[in-house]
């Protein structure tokens, strides 16, 4: 819809005054215009009077919860509004209201007739400029009430059947004119309309201003920002949109977006889809909105502890902005969906929801970054990120990706290891959390296991209160050939590692040595059976259990890497030497 549309509809409607707010746009003449009905005054700003007055009233008077409508003529009708009393006359309201004169004449023409209003838009204060009009008296509109005086409006049945330029059209000219010129305004109509929420969806102002503020998100700035009131608002905004495009993302709209209540919020979404916007934008302000959301919650860590009402509209929120992610590839961020994943635990929210959100985030793992890992918790005592999340994301991979093979799984291991090296350092990080993401992935997951140690002996290093039994259960996943041969010899000098895995790893270097020793004809004092033996009797007694002896069979895995080498270079001189003969 053009301004000159809603130019000619305005005067349809016997609103000649529009000509003044144009003109005040442009910059021509602001000066009044001859006697109209409408007559503008600043931007998001307009004044109506009505066509025809039944009566002239002297003033308006409020003592206390009572309103009184002051002419020669005594009042002979009261209209309770909420807590509120109006003490009017019949002829003016019946007269531009179908609703009023429907229940007068269904009461009869007796005097002081009583009519009680349930449930009217926007309550008494909306009801005030109602019989302002009634009246005759200036009516001004604005963004805030523009809406509930739309909706009492149609709710009173003030339509031109009843009188030539009644609330109905003027209302709603105003309406069109705002949403469709003014960012701002939209915004303060979508704000008046929370409390009025039935109304506006089945006179579809939702759907409009959701629709103005899709098309001005997807537009350039300079296409429908216009008056003096938004002056400043259009240089925030130019700005803003300067720094979106030179960070790449056209998020200028954000912030306005996200001052909306969520049914507000899904609706203005649903349009901007519907647009056309590209899917990684409306992810970004789903995200956007979400942070400022949860940035005036307080979560508990066991259960949110609020009034039931509360607890249902938090959950049906979580649970809505779920379904409303867009469904395409990397659309939003694997972070992002990990920390819905966590208010939805929380929240408690349906399983089938939660179960989907899993399996979205399950299905990124594999080109994820480990920072995309880190979801904070916020309790004093927590360790510093969820690593239950994760953990939990981790296993349902294994349980039903794993099952489609999948091939980078290797990724994944990577990924789960360099998470683990991250908050290893962590001394808030228990045991058995650390020790549940190590042991998520199975063993194929990983080429070998060097990165997994490198966490565990940062968690060793970072922990030194840990008890002995402790350290093994946290070690127990290490096995010798799964570490590369710098990695071994690293375990068997780190004073961290429990004696138990340290003495398991030296005899198997034993006989590692002693199996390539045998191999290849040494004369060395002990055989392979009897190294083996040796090995089986010590695992199983228990009877190496000090640091000393460790030291020593250390010192002896040495000189048997020396014999193996000087054997190995006196193997070369022979096969050289063979060459030759054979030559």
């Amino acid at each position: 819809m053009t301004v000159g549309v809603l130019k000619e509809k305005m005067n349809r409607v016997q609103i000649p005054g529009l000509d003044k707010a144009i003109a005040e746009r442009k910059g021509f003449d602001r000066e009044s215009h001859a006697k109209g009905s409408v007559y503008g005054g600043k931007h998001n700003q307009c004044v109506i009077l009505p066509g025809n007055v039944s009566m002239v009233a002297e003033a308006l008077e409020r003592r206390n919860q009572n309103w009184f409508v002051r002419t020669k003529v005594a009042n002979n009708l009261i209209i309770q509004v909420g807590d509120s009393n109006f003490h009017l006359h019949k002829l003016p309201m019946v007269s531009k209201c179908g609703y009023l004169n429907r229940l007068v004449f269904q009461k009869g023409n007796g005097a002081g007739l009583s009519i009680q209003i349930d449930n009217l838009p926007g309550g008494a204060k909306t009801f005030e400029l109602v019989v302002k009009f009634c009246y005759g008296w200036k009516v001004d509109l604005t963004a805030a009430n523009i809406a509930p005086l739309y909706c009492a409006a149609h709710f009173l049945q003030m339509s031109d059947d009843l009188q030539q330029g009644n609330l109905i059209s003027k209302t709603e000219t105003f309406l069109s004119f705002l949403i469709f010129s003014s960012w701002k305004g939209t915004f303060q109509i979508l704000k008046s309309c929370e409390s009025i929420s039935l109304w506006v969806k089945e006179l579809q102002i939702l759907k409009r201003c959701s629709e103005s503020i899709a098309w001005k998100a997807c537009t350039n700035l300079q296409a429908f920002s216009s008056g003096e009131d938004d002056t400043q608002l259009l240089k925030s905004l130019e700005d803003n949109m300067q720094k979106s495009k030179s960070e790449g993302v056209d998020n200028w709209w954000f912030e306005n977006v996200s001052s909306l209540r969520i049914d507000h919020f899904i609706e203005v979404i649903q349009s901007i889809k519907s647009k056309g916007m590209r899917s990684d934008i409306v992810g970004s302000c789903i995200a956007h909105w979400t942070a400022k959301w949860l940035s005036q919650i307080t979560f508990e860590p066991d259960i949110v502890k609020l009034k039931n009402t509360t607890q249902k509209l938090q959950r049906v929120t979580i649970e809505c902005l779920i379904r409303l992610l867009p469904t395409e590839e990397n659309s939003v961020t694997c972070n992002f969906l990990l920390l819905l994943l966590k208010v939805g635990l929380v929240m408690k929210i349906n399983s089938d929801i939660l179960n989907m959100l899993e399996r979205r985030i399950a299905y990124m793992l594999e080109i994820c970054h480990v920072t995309d890992l880190l979801v904070k918790n916020h309790g004093d005592k927590d360790s510093v990120y969820d690593v239950g999340i994760v953990t939990r994301v981790v296993e349902y991979y294994v349980s039903f990706i794993l099952s489609s093979q999948r091939p980078k799984i290797f990724a994944v291991g990577r990924l789960v290891d360099g998470y683990l090296t991250l908050i290893a350092r962590d001394e808030n990080l228990n045991v058995k959390s650390f020790r549940s993401l190590a042991e998520a992935l199975p063993v194929e997951a990983r080429f070998c296991d060097d990165n997994l140690y490198r966490a565990t002996d940062m968690y060793l290093k970072a922990h030194p209160s840990l008890t002995e039994e402790e350290r093994i259960s946290i070690c127990r996943f290490l096995e010798y050939h799964r570490l590369s041969k710098e990695a071994r010899e690293h375990v068997m000098k780190n004073g961290r590692v429990p004696l138990k895995i340290t003495t398991r790893f030296v005899l198997l270097q034993q006989v590692n040595m002693t199996k390539s020793m045998t191999s290849m004809g040494s004369s060395y004092r002990r055989s392979k059976t009897q190294a083996m033996v040796r090995v089986s009797k010590s695992l199983g007694n228990g009877c190496i259990s000090s640091r000393k002896e460790i030291k020593q069979m250390s010192k002896e895995v040495e000189t048997m890497k020396m014999q193996l080498n000087d054997l190995q270079i006196c193997k070369l001189k022979l096969q050289k030497q063979l060459k030759k003969c054979t030559l």
